[in-house]
């Protein structure tokens, strides 16, 4: 599966500011919201219900929240470079600064879980991460996220 299935230039930001894991998911439920015309107290709850079964803060500074959600039709997603890391709960107790937000639809099983692995092995690789960090534009950063050179 490839990012720009679910991933579209205006849904990725760079030096974005946060001061912790609940203002990052605010920030991104709202922007989610404003995406889909979904409400976003309702995308908050989906991310939350998440984060109670463990963080999505997957270590190496990369957190992947995500969930689905009855009224999407559809996957989308999000990417945000923060200005500076913040502590997010993750695996490795370390802050993170690079998240990935990935909603869907509650229909899309196999299609969820092939995004989340997709994102997943992207997020492994120390030299697309390191480039990413080093990207200081948002395009920049959605031409590496999207590269069929590094993403296949």
């Amino acid at each position: 599966m490839l990012l720009s299935e679910f991933l579209s230039p205006d849904r990725v930001l760079a030096g974005v500011k946060a001061s912790g894991k609940k203002q990052i998911l605010q920030f991104l439920t709202e922007l989610a919201a404003e995406h889909t015309q979904l409400d976003a107290h309702d995308l908050m709850d989906t991310l939350l219900a998440r984060e109670k079964l463990g963080s999505t803060g997957v270590g190496h500074g990369v957190a992947i929240p995500h969930g689905k959600n009855e009224a999407l039709q559809e996957l989308i997603g999000f990417f945000v470079l923060l200005e500076r890391p913040v502590p997010f709960d993750a695996i490795d107790q370390e802050p993170v600064d690079l998240i990935f937000l990935l909603l869907a639809p509650t229909t899309a099983g196999a299609q969820h879980l092939k995004a989340l692995a997709t994102i997943s092995r992207l997020m492994r690789d120390e030299s697309v991460v390191k480039r990413i960090r080093n990207a200081t534009q948002a395009d920049a950063i959605y031409a590496l996220l999207t590269d069929p050179d590094i993403t296949s």
